[in-house]
């Protein structure tokens, strides 16, 4: 028979698209009736039909259907509608549902379906959208014999297989009551399985080990290979032998997730008892007056912070006036969280609590001089403004600059003014900072507002009365936001500071009993007003005795202490460190001498491990292993005709300046500069030009050396900027030196500027000009006798040995280079 004469025939029956099917509407009932290979066989079948010869096929992709189970199945309309209409135009309904896997409907074909199938029953048909829902009653499993069609609809004529059981034998009772009671035990753990099983028991006998068998694995979570394996297996025996480890796998399963679901429950439950208690806690309390919600808790901090401090009377009027607000207001509003915040701010401060000042001499001295080798008059100084404080009763509201090179200890020195005081001390750098709000604060309209810098100091050292370091103040810079130097101003000033203002907190603070200590690198960057305001003290650089006194009390034993290495096992003789000073470490600070050390004693750790060694001697002969070569030579003053030493100052300290003239040749005259000088420093060569040139004769030099002479002036160092008006004179006794065809033969240098008439003005800088020359051995000047007064207070152990002489006019320098 065709598929179409089997369709003619059965073309009465309708298929109903929104209603059940009509043998649906029937109530079929179960009979007993026998196949065509004479078995006899239970379930819901047609009363006046045999199960079909030819059925349609149904692909299925997540699990295999067995015969044992009743549950939904949505299908996609589209693809599947034809199908189900040619199956409702059946009589007997039946279709044959297939577990095909993975495969994509587009790529499916004949043969990715499996030989054995099961036989369902289609009932409550219903089309939805884009879905075909329908309840499927498995039959019997079937195998395909032969396909009539191998495009959708599929059809294929199908036998239905006999499933070999002897229910009588031992062993498969055995299984039988093995898989009942997995099923039992399953069920008090997973009630999900409730349901499945009294359709199971209305439908079939528990002595039927068939039925069971697929019973018990259509309710395990088992993979669909697994399941379709155990479909395909027809003797019971051996499908029961399969299922009962899937049933057991299962069960560990449940009670594993049952354990975990009863940990959570636990855990919850005990939170939940816990908060309710909590609660029920809070209540009883407040009813017994015994405690307060978190607002009234808030309020009574502030307070009970207020109560050890004394507050101005404007300021107690502002929180008296907040704290009524937060008694008020929500305490799940952003505006209570705003208030708290900024009243926790204000009652954090130390309103009227000071420290007592130690205003002792000899302890202000002996912490100097533990904590800093040289610096007497830097010492010096301090020591009178604490006895000036003596007197006066405090050295509040003082602003110290420490002006000097990197490295020389001045924010060290800042720090031991604090410990020789007594007094809290406070450091923040103000290097590079670019918003005023940061001095000031934000206003409290911000969103993240904070205030300044100056009351997060109070807060943090809890007294009136600190020393506030202000690093790097030369480096400040400007943005946009603002002008932080001009911020400071208020701050610095003693007649302003008094009511000092802060945007954030909007009341008046009094800053005049706060030491300020400042510190810079040089002043050309600091503004004029804020210059003003402080008191200058300059830290010049270091000599080379200076540092061996420094490394020997302070860098060694520092680093030695830092890498927990005992003293005898590094031994670093006078005449090494000596060496390490003036042969890779000639800074006018401390802080590349003690990155030398540190590599000595880096090196050192590595020979103690490796050569296992009790002592690691460090001296003049082996130096260079551990540092290298030395990164300066001594140097050789130069010497020549035109060759002059010259003394600059830098931000980095002092330096000694050679400055040569040469004749390039006799065809006409003319001047040239080299060396990157900035305009002061050319202005000043061309005045040391002009006033060699209209004086040759009056020196003793040919009157027409120039007419014809083309003059190079030379700075070495090329690669370093240099400007300043200083080496006036040194530039002036090079040309004329060249003019009279004589060398100056003796290690002298000088300093000085000089005017067009001869004048010699003085300059700056003169402590780090006369240490430069004996950094190089120079102990012969020449300086402005303006300067006369300023190498007159230098520290005795700088002038020791130098000879000095003073010029007024250039005839003065003249005299004593030229003699």
């Amino acid at each position: 028979m065709s598929d179409q004469d089997y369709e003619r025939d059965h073309e009465h029956h309708e298929w109903l698209t929104d209603k059940e099917p009509q043998d649906a509407r029937n109530e079929s009932t179960e009979s007993e009736h026998y196949r065509s290979d004479g078995e006899r066989v239970n379930s819901l079948v047609p009363a006046s039909e045999m199960l079909p010869e030819r059925i349609y096929l149904l692909p299925i992709h997540n699990r295999p259907f067995f015969p044992a189970q009743v549950q939904p199945l949505v299908i996609n309309r589209e693809r599947w509608e034809e199908t189900m209409r040619r199956v409702g135009n059946t009589p007997h309904h039946t279709i044959g549902v297939a577990f095909v896997g993975e495969h994509g409907l587009e790529s499916l074909d004949h043969e990715g379906f499996p030989e054995i199938g099961t036989a369902v029953k289609v009932h409550k048909l219903k089309s939805e959208d884009q879905q075909i829902q329908f309840i499927a009653q498995g039959l019997q499993r079937f195998k395909i014999q032969r396909w009539l069609s191998k495009e959708p609809p599929y059809l294929v004529e199908v036998t239905y297989p006999k499933e070999p059981v002897n229910a009588e034998d031992e062993e498969t009772r055995a299984y039988a009551m093995a898989i009942i009671n997995g099923i039992k035990e399953l069920l008090p753990i997973n009630p999900l399985y409730g349901e499945e099983l009294k359709h199971y028991l209305n439908r079939f006998s528990p002595h039927q080990p068939g039925p069971l068998t697929d019973f018990a694995a259509a309710i395990t979570s088992a993979k669909g290979p697994e399941l379709q394996d155990v479909l395909a297996t027809l003797p019971v025996a051996e499908r029961m032998h399969k299922v009962l480890p899937l049933l057991r796998k299962e069960i560990d399963v449940a009670q594993l997730q049952s354990e975990i679901s009863e940990q959570v429950n636990a855990q919850m439950q005990e939170r939940q008892r816990e908060f309710f208690l909590r609660e029920q806690l809070k209540v009883i309390q407040r009813e017994l007056g015994i405690s307060k919600d978190d607002r009234e808790n808030d309020v009574d901090t502030f307070r009970n912070r207020l109560d050890s401090l004394v507050v101005p009377e404007r300021v107690q009027a502002r929180i008296d006036d907040e704290l009524n607000k937060l008694s008020v207001l929500e305490t799940g509003s952003p505006e209570y969280g705003t208030t708290r915040n900024y009243l926790d701010w204000l009652t954090s401060l130390p309103w009227g609590v000071t420290s007592q000042d130690q205003l002792d001499l000899p302890h202000a001295r002996a912490v100097l001089d533990r904590d800093h080798d040289g610096l007497k008059d830097v010492k010096e100084r301090i020591i009178e403004f604490l006895a000036e404080g003596t007197f006066k009763g405090d050295v509040g509201g003082s602003i110290v600059l420490l002006v000097g090179p990197p490295g020389v200890g001045k924010t060290s020195i800042g720090r031991s003014i604090a410990e020789a005081l007594g007094r809290e001390f406070y450091r923040f750098s103000v290097g590079g900072m670019r918003d005023e709000a940061e001095i000031k604060g934000h206003r409290r309209t911000y969103v993240g507002a904070m205030p300044g810098k100056l009351v997060q100091a109070f807060k943090e050292v809890e007294v009136e009365n600190p020393v506030i370091m202000l690093d790097e103040i030369d480096k400040l810079g400007q943005s946009f936001q603002g002008d932080p130097a001009s911020a400071l101003l208020e701050v610095l000033d003693p007649e302003q500071n008094v009511d000092f203002l802060d945007h954030y907190l909007d009341v008046r603070m009094d800053l005049s009993k706060v030491l300020f200590v400042c510190t810079a690198n040089t002043l050309d960057s600091i503004p004029g007003p804020l210059l003003d305001r402080m008191e200058q003290i300059r830290l010049s650089g270091y000599i080379a005795e200076e540092k061996l006194q420094i490394a020997k009390h302070h860098l060694w034993p520092k680093l030695l202490k830092r890498d927990n290495l005992p003293k005898k096992r590094i031994n670093l003789s006078d005449a090494a460190l000596k060496q390490v000073i003036d042969g890779y470490a000639r800074e006018a600070g401390v802080r590349q001498l003690e990155k030398q050390l540190h590599r000595i004693v880096r090196k050192a750790a590595v020979k103690l491990l490796e050569e296992e060694v009790e002592t690691v001697k460090v001296s003049v002969k082996n130096l260079e292993e551990f540092l290298g070569a030395p990164l300066f030579r001594k140097e050789k003053v130069l010497k020549g005709e035109g060759v002059v030493t010259g003394l600059a100052w830098t931000s980095m300290g002092g330096a000694t300046l050679p400055i040569e003239a040469g004749k390039v040749h006799s065809l006409d005259r003319g001047f040239k500069l080299t060396g990157k000088l900035g305009d002061v420093m050319k202005e000043s060569a061309n005045i040391a030009y002009s006033y060699t040139l209209g004086h040759l004769a009056e020196y003793g030099a040919d009157a027409d050396f120039f007419d014809s002479a083309f003059v190079h002036l030379h700075v070495p160092e090329g690669a370093t900027p240099k400007d300043g008006p200083s080496a006036g004179v040194t530039m002036t006794t090079a040309l004329l030196s060249l003019a009279k065809h004589q060398a100056i033969t003796r290690p002298l240098a000088m300093t000085g500027e000089l005017t067009l008439t001869g004048q010699v003005l003085p300059v700056g800088g003169i402590r780090e000009k006369v240490i430069a020359a004996r950094r190089s051995d120079i102990f012969e000047v020449i300086l402005p006798e303006a300067n006369r007064r300023d190498y007159e207070e230098l520290p005795d152990y700088l002038k020791e040995g130098m000879t000095v002489h003073f010029a007024n006019r250039y005839r003065d320098v003249a005299n004593v280079v030229f003699k």
